[in-house]
């Protein structure tokens, strides 16, 4: 890997990061190095994978992260930046134990913080855990759309959608009262300065501060809203009684990475709604083995065999679950439920698959069955129910002929519930949480802005949103509409403080904008939704234009039923700065990959989203460094795709077909003969005309190579921090193919 510098900027930074994208990263990026070397075009790495983040939090690795956050800044920088771990608390386990399996000197995440020193370990941890990475390299909004190439070939190849029954019992389960929608309050800042968050007990005892010193900017929307603790109990306990009456499967659908704080504690209320009896009775046991509900039923149960009672708590367990509602199988053959890991079942992935499943999940027996969808706070849960009745009363949608359904987002600089994870928190006892001016913003100090009474348990969280990047966001939109003739919509709910506020700024801001002729309009989501889903049925496209956390469901949801897989979308985040940030899809199935790699050498992973993300991303390094090769490489690369498509080389589903690797190899072939036979660029042509001659005289035998070693195990030498060396010899298996690139 190299040394990324800032000194030293490279024109296009390639991310290192986890699981299969990581994998897919050792078999392409030669091949990108190769083509990009003979173009003048430099690709330098930076390393934000969840191990190299957990070396730089304790000072052993240099923080890639950091530097790269600071080049966010520059207009000249390019970033590919590929699907990483936005890592659960058991998962950031798991990585620390193998890290110090292999020697590397760390400390164990400390479960409860008695010392300075356990504050300050886990204070590090937690730095790593959840959405760690994308706060710190999303300087700008999202514009994620699917490439013309890749929807023209659904629609000649369109993937299998399950039929959907209008008796389908399939529906969503959401709070109506207690949530983070019903209790959230907003207001805009007007002037720079700072907060304070902080508890005044109930019990006349001190004030606890939550946050010290809460920075704010003129103009900066700034939310806060809980969880009712007892009302969440209450829903949960509803839900699991609704689905065992509806004999259907109970699902939860969360999103416990990147909601790294609320999500774990919601995911743990589930946990123990399911095993009732268990945790009245042995849930001070469990807790002094320091076995959580929010870790999961799996780290449960492989926790028992140390207990004294280990047995008789199994017992319970398999009661409860045989007294409650079926639950659905994340792997059925070994008896993982929705419940084992907290970051199995990721909501963005889980409900659109859903959806194109028929409305249907799994069993135990590895069945299809319909489930009753529990999304606990009610914020977004509308949006999947609409889905939901609208696939019942007109079947299923039809990837041959629906419309498109693009995505501008608001994410830049922290904003909204991705950049909430610092001010959230389990309150410790009944009292009033207080967000309090300590200076400037516009008021005294010690003024109270917003404010909420609440229990010992419930989950408390501030958000906050620029007004920088809401008025990019509202450019965005602008510009999108301009560009594609279809309508924006803007995803607002008038029953949520925070969305109320926005759509204040957003009729301002579009005053501010040129919409002669263009049709924007701000609807609530479900209308939205509903919108989208009528002219997608009738091949009309609708842009979506949402908030952080919606624009991340909203590019899987319609993605997935679109073209199959969000893998497939390209996604722009021209940052405010004037750089450019190219993102290449979801990581959601990666864990999957991995295993199938491991146990049969075999890489499902489909590395078309860097396809599309690379040839934007050497455009951009045309436009700022004045370097016309890269845009020839750019259109030579967008049509080598294009035919990649065409031919049918993608990755395929089983043994002894084309893996990810051979798909590799195909796209060097086409990329190199796009290159031989334009016209723009006569040294280029020159100089990949013998390339691409190579490459197709050792076509057959390369892929003869790729597809003799699958079939048997591999081993990379660590999950979380592989050996270089091994994976290199796994993902690089092709003699012939290694020869002619490494000569380039």
């Amino acid at each position: 890997m190299k040394d990324m510098r800032m000194s030293d900027q490279p024109d296009v930074i390639y991310t290192w990061t986890d699981e299969a994208p990581m994998l897919a990263t050792h078999s392409l990026l030669p091949i990108v190095e190769g083509f990009t070397r003979a173009a003048g075009v430099s690709v330098g790495t930076a390393d934000i994978s969840l191990a190299h983040r957990i070396l730089a939090a304790f000072d052993l690795a240099d923080d890639d992260l950091a530097a790269l956050g600071a080049l966010t800044q520059s207009p000249t920088t390019t970033i590919i930046k590929l699907p990483n771990i936005s890592a659960s608390l058991p998962q950031l386990k798991a990585a620390i134990r193998e890290l110090q399996a292999r020697g590397v000197d760390l400390p164990d995440y400390p479960d409860s913080v008695v010392t300075q020193a356990d504050r300050e370990v886990r204070a590090r941890y937690d730095a790593v855990k959840g959405s760690a990475v994308n706060p710190v390299l999303r300087e700008g909004n999202s514009d994620r759309r699917a490439p013309g190439a890749v929807k023209a070939y659904v629609r000649s190849h369109p993937h299998a959608m399950g039929a959907w029954s209008p008796e389908s019992k399939t529906r969503v389960a959401t709070m109506s009262a207690g949530d983070f929608r019903h209790n959230e309050r907003s207001v805009v800042v007007p002037e720079a300065g700072t907060l304070q968050i902080r508890l005044v007990p109930s019990d006349g005892s001190g004030v606890q501060v939550l946050r010290d010193s809460l920075p704010v900017t003129a103009g900066e929307v700034i939310d806060a809203t809980y969880m009712s603790a007892a009302a969440l109990d209450s829903f949960l306990a509803g839900a699991m009684a609704a689905a065992k009456d509806d004999d259907v499967l109970l699902s939860v659908h969360l999103k416990a990475t990147m909601m790294k704080v609320s999500d774990p504690l919601i995911f743990g209320h589930a946990v123990r709604a399911a095993l009732p009896n268990t945790f009245a009775v042995y849930g001070e046991a469990l807790a002094a083995a320091g076995l959580r509900a929010e870790d999961g039923l799996g780290s449960i149960l492989d926790g028992l065999g140390a207990m004294a009672d280990g047995e008789a708590i199994r017992a319970s367990i398999d009661a409860d679950l045989a007294a409650g509602p079926h639950l659905n199988m994340v792997d059925s053959d070994r008896g993982i439920t929705n419940l084992h890991v907290p970051s199995d079942v990721i909501i963005d992935a889980s409900m659109p698959a859903m959806i194109r499943n028929g409305g249907k999940l799994w069993n135990a027996d590895g069945d299809k069955a319909d489930t009753l969808a529990v999304i606990p706070d009610s914020s977004y849960a509308g949006v999947y129910e609409a889905v939901i009745e609208d696939c019942k009363e007109h079947g299923a949608l039809d990837p041959r002929t629906m419309g498109t359904v693009p995505n501008v987002g608001l994410m830049a600089r922290r904003a909204e519930e991705y950049g909430s994870h610092d001010k959230t928190f389990a309150i410790p006892t009944a009292g009033r949480v207080e967000v309090v001016v300590v200076d400037g913003a516009g008021a005294q100090p010690g003024t109270v802005l917003l404010s909420h009474d609440v229990e010992a348990g419930d989950i408390w969280r501030a958000c906050q949103t620029q007004d920088g990047p809401i008025r990019d966001w509202v450019h965005l939109a602008v510009t999108r509409a301009r560009a594609t003739g279809a309508p924006a919509v803007f995803w607002l709910d008038p029953e949520r403080g925070h969305d109320r506020v926005i759509a204040e700024l957003v009729e301002r801001y579009l005053a501010q904008e040129d919409t002669e002729g263009l049709d924007i309009r701000v609807l609530d989501p479900v209308a939205a939704a509903r919108l989208s889903l009528e002219r997608a049925r009738r091949g009309e496209d609708t842009i979506s234009v949402t908030g952080n956390v919606l624009r991340d469901y909203n590019t899987d949801l319609f993605p997935i039923l679109e073209v199959g897989t969000s893998a497939k979308m390209l996604s722009v985040v021209p940052l405010m700065n004037g750089g450019g940030l190219y993102e290449t899809g979801a990581g959601g199935s990666a864990p999957k990959h991995v295993r199938q790699l491991l146990e049969e050498n075999y890489l499902r992973w489909d590395s078309l989203g860097e396809f599309l993300a690379l040839a934007e991303a050497l455009r951009h390094v045309c436009q700022v460094s004045g370097n016309a090769r890269a845009e020839v490489l750019a259109d030579a690369l967008d049509a080598a795709t294009t035919t990649l498509l065409e031919e049918n080389r993608s990755p395929a589903r089983r043994l002894g077909k084309i893996d990810n690797r051979g798909s590799h190899a195909w796209l060097a072939l086409y990329w190199a003969r796009e290159l031989a036979e334009q016209s723009a660029d006569a040294e280029l042509e020159a100089r990949f005309a013998p390339v691409a001659e190579a490459l197709g005289a050792a076509n057959e035998a390369i892929q003869a190579e790729l597809l003799a070693v699958q079939g048997r195990p591999v081993d990379i030498g660590g999950y979380y921090r592989p050996e270089k060396a091994e994976t290199d010899a796994v993902m690089r298996p092709s003699a012939a193919l290694n020869r002619i690139i490494d000569a380039l």
